[in-house]
């Protein structure tokens, strides 16, 4: 941690209450808070079939010869960082970016999902990222799994069988034990929250995401959740008796959730808020930070279960051992945020065809004069973040907050102006709400650093601060306008100084 003399502290402090009273965005950042870049394996990697690695489950669903995706393309060749690793980190380097985060392909290592059988290439491939890493004074935060299940392992059932938390864990242990010593922030599983909803039919009774199973009775969402849970909380143990003491790093789950604003103070909209709150934030959050589900998820699920025929509910009871052992599974709380909503009260629908939007049930619409991005589930208010970091630290008091994730959409122009001004609003609130209410938020990533895979929309939704000509052989890179205003403000350590 750069070390800072109490005159320079009170400048800082000072600086950063005038700034408030003058109503402009300048922040100079804290000593103890850092920026970074983000991507995923799966996203970015391609060498889908190369030096080892067994299928994933993305694999395998995009290479059946059916479209599945909005533009028919699939991730064999992304862009192909895992042969250009080194030209990106380059490129973290030139902007300044203070830590990556980045997904190992648990495929890659363990071909067949199973500890008994290793992959030395795909090993050293990841030593050397973390090396290189090193080298180039970025810090590693290192996602478990983000998404891409070994395709083996689904034929067990995937993350329908509480068996994968045992196979996870000793995924994880094997990954700690090699990697470790590089890693200081660990993320065990990226967003369940999603891969549930989308991976076993939430959505119009099939699922957008692999493996695309349909669940037309709302089961297979919740069973996936409660094993996702076990094989986080198992991998948490694991690192906490083992490897803690030699290697010092931090480790948790990573949830996701929009700010949920209010419609109206009217009882019933909160109501509805905080319902909305609890099943999207809450149905991970609670049972690591607070211990089981939340319980307006056990008691609409259970009842909407009775009234649908069901002997017991639909979401799987965790049992008080279950319950102990993942509360409290947690060094930091892990954030994927992108946008804000408005909620509403609405009537429950009658008892029918089970869903989890039925449980749910909110009215859900956005302000006009938000700005949307060209993708439905981006919205920009950057009120929101600073809204639901203190929502979360209010709730569940983690102690340090990261954000995982935040970034924006748009078109394939270099001169995006859209995304750093979204970055630097939500920048701006990050910061606000470290100084002015205290919440103890340390990181903020943003994502990505490249144009990725963006898995149901393909190639046809950019995220990237760095452009990527997924046509080229080399798969070339060029900066966008967003890059030079990340150089400007990890350079500087400070917002709007320029």
């Amino acid at each position: 941690m750069m070390w800072i003399s109490s005159l320079t502290f009170l400048f800082l402090a000072s600086c950063a209450l005038a700034n408030d009273e003058l109503g402009d965005a300048t922040k100079i950042f804290p000593d103890n808070f850092f920026i970074g870049v983000g991507s995923a394996a799966y996203q970015v990697e391609g060498a889908w079939d190369i030096d080892g690695k067994g299928p994933s489950w993305w694999d395998y669903y995009l290479n059946q010869g059916i479209s599945r995706t909005a533009d028919g393309k699939n991730g064999n060749e992304a862009a192909d960082h895992y042969h250009k690793y080194k030209e990106d980190i380059d490129i973290m380097k030139n902007i300044h970016a203070e830590y990556y985060r980045f997904s190992i392909s648990w495929s890659r290592i363990l071909p067949t999902g199973f500890a008994n059988e290793t992959n030395q290439a795909g090993i050293d491939h990841y030593l050397d990222v973390l090396r290189t890493l090193k080298e180039n004074n970025i810090s590693a935060a290192v996602t478990l799994y983000h998404w891409d299940l070994p395709e083996n392992l689904e034929q067990y059932g995937g993350w329908l069988n509480e068996q994968t938390a045992v196979w996870f864990g000793e995924y994880a242990r094997l990954a700690f034990e090699l990697f470790g010593d590089y890693v200081d922030y660990w993320l065990t599983i990226n967003e369940p929250h999603v891969f549930c909803l989308g991976g076993y039919g939430s959505y119009n009774g099939m699922g957008f995401m692999s493996p695309g199973q349909s669940d037309p009775n709302a089961t297979k969402i919740y069973q996936c959740s409660k094993v996702a849970l076990l094989a986080h909380a198992t991998a948490y143990h694991i690192y906490d008796e083992e490897f803690r003491a030699r290697q010092g790093g931090k480790i948790t789950l990573v949830t996701d959730s929009s700010w949920y604003e209010p419609i109206s103070n009217d009882t019933k909209d909160l109501e509805a808020w905080d319902r909305e709150l609890q099943f999207q934030l809450g149905w991970f959050a609670h049972p690591v930070y607070l211990g089981n589900w939340p319980q307006v998820m056990i008691d609409r699920i259970g009842e909407r279960s009775k009234g649908e025929g069901f002997a017991t509910s639909r979401l799987p009871e965790l049992s008080p051992e279950e319950i102990d052992f993942i509360k409290g599974t947690f060094d930091y709380f892990a954030l994927n945020t992108y946008s804000s909503t408005l909620i509403g009260w609405a009537d429950d629908a009658p008892i029918s065809e089970p869903s989890y939007d039925l449980d749910t049930c909110v009215y859900a619409t956005s302000d006009p004069s938000w700005q949307a991005a060209e993708v439905g589930y981006v919205v920009s208010w950057p009120m929101g973040i600073r809204k639901l970091v203190n929502w979360i630290n209010d709730n569940y008091n983690p102690g340090e907050i990261f954000v995982t994730e935040n970034g924006w959409t748009s078109d394939d122009s270099l001169e995006d102006n859209d995304r750093y001004v979204y970055l630097n609003g939500y920048l701006k609130n990050i910061l606000d709400a470290i100084y002015l209410d205290n919440v103890p938020v340390t990181h903020y990533t943003v994502w990505a650093l490249l144009d990725t895979f963006e898995w149901g929309s393909g190639y046809t939704v950019k995220f990237g601060l760095i452009d990527v000509d997924f046509e080229s052989e080399n798969k070339t890179r060029t900066y966008k306008q967003s890059a030079r205003w990340f150089k400007t403000v990890a350079q500087h350590r400070c917002l709007g100084c320029l």
